[in-house]
């Protein structure tokens, strides 16, 4: 399509190209302990970097509201089968790209506006799409927070009580800046208890 070195960076944009230079050298001298800011490999950033880029594919792989997408979606459709092999999944999603628009995605999918839902305190670990009022989801929703305990681990005990007296749709069971063990399944327990969804949250562990 092009001549790639006719048109690298540094020959269009140096300003830019230097500011993608510092950074390059900030990760190179930094180790960087959260997950979902991992390295990105060669081949990772040279697939970002594609003509894949250009397609505009709204939609799913074979229901695309643009025409032209069969490579796109054979790449897509890659993408699904990968994740749903890796962990053990019925159906996978792939398209979002951050874990706000994730749980956003769950959010519409299960929610109406009003409805409650619990998850960790901002202040304790938990993310802003948990329910703080800065994000939609303080903003759609009726969040209630659960946090630690004296330990510095989770108040299973408070997130139980909690519970089951607000009722809420969804449990947000994750974190974004709590290290110690999450026990999903007791979280996914006391939302059975109650009689509603729990959503796992774990791009912050993983890498997203």
């Amino acid at each position: 399509m092009f001549e790639r070195i006719k048109y690298s960076i540094d020959r269009i944009d140096p300003e830019l190209f230097a500011a993608m230079e510092q950074e390059n050298q900030r990760q190179e001298e930094h180790i960087e302990l959260i997950a979902s800011e991992n390295y990105a490999s060669p081949a990772v950033m040279a697939a970002q970097g594609s003509q894949l880029t250009n397609k505009y594919a709204e939609g799913y792989p074979g229901k695309r509201y643009y025409g032209g997408c069969g490579n796109v979606d054979v790449v897509e459709q890659l993408a699904i089968d990968r994740v749903k092999q890796l962990f053990g999944a019925e159906a996978a999603n792939v398209q979002p790209n951050s874990g706000s628009q994730a749980n956003q995605g769950v959010f519409f999918a299960v929610l109406n506006p009003g409805d409650t839902i619990m998850g960790m305190s901002l202040a304790e670990g938990g993310h802003l799409t948990h329910g703080m009022k800065l994000n939609m989801s303080g903003k759609w929703f009726n969040a209630v927070s659960y946090g630690l305990n004296a330990k510095e681990d989770i108040d299973y005990e408070s997130l139980d009580v909690k519970a089951r007296e607000t009722k809420p749709k969804l449990i947000v069971a994750g974190a974004s800046a709590f290290s110690l063990r999450i026990d999903f399944e007791r979280i996914a327990h006391v939302a059975r208890t109650v009689g509603e969804r729990w959503s796992r949250k774990t791009e912050p562990v993983r890498g997203g």
